[in-house]
C-alpha cells in the first residue's frame, strides 16, 4: 500500500517547481507559461522514517526498504475543465488515480511570472478549482443516476444508491465538496462512489507556495487560505518551492540548517506534506526486521494482524497462525530481538490483535 499525492492547482502556481523539490528530482518542466505540464510527472520516494536507520543499525541487513509515496504532478486547470477546456479531461482523469489531493496555491507576488487570474486572489483560486471539481462530480452522477433509474426497475435493492446520487447532486450543487457530506459512510455511498472516484471526496493538503521573505510569518495570501482551510478543518502546509528546489543536491543536514536560518522551522515541505497526508487518511507503518531486510508497510490504523500481514502477501492473512511482536521502543532498547525476547518483551498475538505504529512483527502463516 503506498500513498498517492496528486499536485493541482492554477497554471504557474509553482506546482512542477514543487514537485521537483518534493521528490528531489528535476524531471518536471518549469517554465513561466500555462499548461508547461502536458502529461503528468510520476514519481516515488521513500517515507523519511528515521526508526528505519535506527533499526538498521541494530539488524544490519543486505537492504533497508521504506515505505513509499507516489507525487503526481497534474496539468494546471482552468475555469470549463468539467467541460473539457485546456486540459481538463486529462487533469481530471489523473486527479482520480490520487488518494490525496495537494492544493498548491500561489501565495506571492511577483511582476514576471505570469498570474492566469490577472492577480493573485487565494480565495478566488482555491474556488476556481473547487467549483470544476465539484462540476465534474456532477456531470459524473448525473450519468450514474440514468443507468440506475433503468436499474432499479429490475432490482429494488439499487434505490438506495440511486437516492444517494440524487441527494449528492443537490449537495454539490449548493457549492459543497462530497468529503463534508455527513453520509460518506454510509453503506450506499460506500457502494456509489466506489466505482465512481468522486473527485471531491478526496482528502485536500493546502500548500501554501511563498517566496523567501514569506517563510518566517504568514502574509495576508497565506493567512486568507488558513481561514479558508479551517472551515474544510483541511491541514494548510508553507513552503517555497524555488528555495526547495534549489537544494535538491545538498545533504539533509546542510537543508535543514538553511531552511531553519530562512524562519521555516517546521523543515522540509516533503516531510510535512506526508505526514499530513498519512494523518488524513489513517496511515501507520509497521516495520519486519531481519538480516536479508528491514522494511517498513502501509497500514491503515485499526487494522488487525491479519490485514495488516495482508500487505505483505494475501497468503499472509488467509493462512495466518499468529505474529510475534515486539514494540519499536523495547526493539531498539534491547538492541533487537533476541534481548527483548530474553527481557520477555516478545509478544504472541492471535487474529484479534489491533496492530500499533511502529510495531516490529513476525508473521507465522501456513497454506
Amino acid at each position: 500500500m503506498a500513498l498517492s499525492i496528486g499536485i493541482v492547482g492554477l497554471p504557474n502556481v509553482g506546482k512542477s517547481t514543487t514537485f521537483n523539490a518534493l521528490t528531489n528530482v528535476r524531471n518536471a518542466k518549469a517554465a513561466n507559461y500555462p499548461f508547461c505540464t502536458i502529461e503528468a510527472s510520476r514519481a516515488v520516494v521513500a517515507l523519511p522514517d528515521s526508526r528505519l536507520s535506527t533499526l538498521a543499525n541494530i539488524v544490519h541487513p543486505e537492504q533497508v526498504l521504506p515505505a513509499t509515496v507516489e507525487f503526481v504532478d497534474i496539468a494546471g486547470l482552468v475555469e470549463g475543465a468539467s467541460r473539457g477546456e485546456g486540459l481538463g479531461n486529462k487533469f481530471l482523469a489523473n486527479i482520480r488515480e490520487t488518494e490525496v489531493i495537494l492544493h498548491l496555491v500561489r501565495c506571492f507576488e511577483d511582476e514576471n511570472i505570469v498570474h492566469p487570474g490577472g492577480g493573485i486572489d487565494t480565495i478566488r483560486d482555491i474556488q476556481t478549482i473547487d467549483t470544476e471539481l465539484q462540476l465534474a462530480d456532477i456531470q459524473t452522477l448525473e450519468k450514474r443516476v440514468e443507468k440506475l433509474v433503468k436499474q432499479v426497475r429490475g432490482d429494488k435493492k439499487m434505490q438506495p444508491q440511486l437516492d444517494m446520487a440524487h441527494a449528492l447532486i443537490e449537495y454539490l450543487n449548493n457549492g459543497n465538496p462530497v468529503r463534508s457530506f455527513e453520509e460518506i459512510d454510509s453503506d450506499a455511498f460506500l457502494c456509489l462512489n466506489k466505482e465512481l472516484k468522486l473527485l471531491t471526496s478526496r482528502t485536500v493538503i493546502y500548500a501554501v507556495n511563498v517566496d523567501e521573505s514569506g517563510l518566517d510569518s504568514d502574509n495576508c495570501h497565506v493567512s486568507a487560505v488558513r481561514t479558508h482551510a479551517k472551515k474544510e478543518n483541511a491541514k494548510v502546509v508553507k513552503l517555497c518551492s524555488k528555495i526547495e528546489e534549489e537544494m535538491i543536491e545538498m545533504e539533509v543536514e546542510e537543508k535543514k540548517e538553511i531552511l531553519e536560518s530562512l524562519g521555516a522551522a517546521d523543515g522540509r515541505g516533503l516531510d510535512q506534506i506526508i505526514c499530513a497526508g498519512y494523518k488524513a487518511l489513517g496511515l501507520i507503518n509497521y516495520f519486519t526486521a531481519g538480516f536479508k531486510e528491514v522494511r517498513a508497510w502501509t497500514i491503515h490504523n485499526g487494522w488487525k494482524a491479519p490485514k495488516a500481514a495482508s500487505v505483505i502477501h494475501n497468503d499472509f492473512e488467509r493462512g495466518f497462525i499468529r505474529a510475534e511482536v515486539i514494540s519499536y521502543s523495547d526493539f531498539v532498547k534491547h538492541k533487537g530481538e533476541a534481548g527483548a525476547r530474553n527481557a520477555g518483551l516478545l509478544r504472541t498475538e492471535g487474529k484479534e490483535y489491533v496492530v500499533k505504529d511502529g510495531d516490529v512483527i513476525h508473521f507465522l502463516f501456513n497454506v
